[in-house]
């Protein structure tokens, strides 16, 4: 495991637990912002991992974003 994969469990993990689907995003938006300098010094291996770090955040946005929404619309 590398060190990028344990930070981005770590920040998941927080935006999990603070429920903060805006951060979620913004940090996806950031890994991908880090990755495209990375892709144009063909640096792939890394970029490609900070494109699935991208997914998983806006995955776990849109997961906290359902579940919100289900719950202020069950009361």
């Amino acid at each position: 495991m590398k060190p990028q994969d344990i930070a981005f469990f770590i920040g998941a993990l927080a935006v999990i637990v603070l429920r903060k689907p805006k951060i979620a995003a913004l940090l996806g938006l950031i890994s991908l912002i880090i990755a495209v300098p990375l892709f144009a010094k063909w640096v792939f291996f890394t970029a490609e991992r900070l494109t699935y770090y991208a997914a998983g955040f806006f995955l776990v946005a849109i997961i906290i974003y359902m579940v919100q929404f289900h719950y202020e619309n069950r009361h």
